[in-house]
C-alpha cells in the first residue's frame, strides 16, 4: 500500500481506534486486502459527511 498525504477529513488516530472493532471482519495483514482499513473508514467517513450515504 503507497503512503499518501492525508487529507483535512481523515479521521485521527482516537477515532481509529474507536471503530476499529466495529468494522474489522478480517486482520489487516490478510492477504486479499488491497486498502488498509484506515484508507476505507476515511472514504466512507468522507462520503457520509458530505450526505452522499445514509448514517444512522
Amino acid at each position: 500500500m503507497s503512503k499518501r498525504n492525508p487529507y483535512p477529513t481523515d479521521v485521527s488516530d482516537e477515532e481509529r481506534v474507536f471503530v476499529a472493532p466495529y468494522v474489522t471482519l478480517m486482520g489487516e495483514d490478510a492477504g486479499q486486502r488491497e486498502h488498509s482499513l484506515r484508507e476505507v473508514f476515511n472514504g466512507l467517513r468522507y462520503l457520509a459527511e458530505r450526505g452522499l450515504i445514509p448514517v444512522c
